[in-house]
């Protein structure tokens, strides 16, 4: 792999989706105020909530975020499609995308940030994700796709003990937390909106390795998450697009 500027401070568009999860999303916006990474911006897409979710951030938080509010309820891919055409649009030259459902650690955009800009082919990367109510079990350290098109996560409901604390190449990282490489999303594309719910991150992740590009997990990059905590506030829906979007997936790839 091919080193590039390991000292440079991209700018970053962080996306962050909201629908009826204002208290998590308070929450999540209040980690990211005290993150420090210095380039950034936060775009909040309100997902056609039902409340005044985007008059309380939007009082709260002022000019520290921008947010584009929705009509209705796009789905996890378009809404976040509908923020990175927005980021795509300035001089943004990587997307992350987090979950409202989560915190992160201060350092946790500068740490994905120095793997990122160490190798030019490295093009979506993720961090070491730990349950929010048990911060030191792992939900998340790396994915795994199988010959048969399922997915496989390492590191689920295990203890921290370090066992994966070396940066680590992946078939996919979750879109709870993914950063990606501008030139990545124009080569590839974006989220595929027939997902609606589930598979939309491995899909990507998966066209990317296509492209000839490498999926990353770097463990020195932290965040904490709420797990399905949107998706509870709808379960019939979550079990059916995510059935759904199984089902895409194995027919797509």
């Amino acid at each position: 792999m091919s080193v590039v500027n390991e000292g440079k401070q991209p700018k970053v568009s962080i996306i962050v989706l909201n629908w009826n999860g204002l208290e998590d999303t308070i929450e999540c916006m209040e980690s990211l105020s005290k993150i420090t990474y210095p380039n950034y911006d936060v775009i909040v897409v309100d997902n056609g909530s039902e409340g005044n979710d985007v008059g309380v951030l939007r009082d709260r938080f002022g000019g520290y975020i921008q947010i584009i509010e929705n009509d209705k309820n796009y789905g996890f891919a378009e809404g976040n499609n509908i923020g990175m055409r927005h980021a795509l649009k300035g001089e943004a030259e990587y997307v992350l995308l987090l979950n409202n459902d989560t915190i992160v650690a201060p350092d946790f955009l500068a740490e994905l940030i120095r793997v990122a800009e160490s190798a030019a082919r490295i093009g979506i990367l993720g961090p070491k994700v730990y349950f929010y109510h048990e911060p030191n079990r792992i939900w998340f350290a790396g994915g795994r796709i199988s010959l048969f098109a399922t997915s496989s996560v390492q590191g689920y409901r295990q203890v921290d003990k370090g066992q994966f604390d070396k940066v680590d190449r992946v078939d996919f990282v979750t879109g709870s937390c993914m950063l990606i490489k501008r030139t990545v999303l124009e080569t590839i594309g974006l989220l595929d909106p027939l997902y609606f719910f589930a598979f939309e991150d491995v899909d990507l992740c998966l066209r990317s390795i296509r492209a000839g590009l490498i999926n990353v997990f770097v463990p020195n990059s932290k965040i904490w998450h709420k797990v399905y905590r949107s998706g509870a506030r709808d379960t019939y829906g979550t079990y059916y697009h995510t059935w759904k979007s199984t089902i895409i997936f194995a027919r797509k790839h």
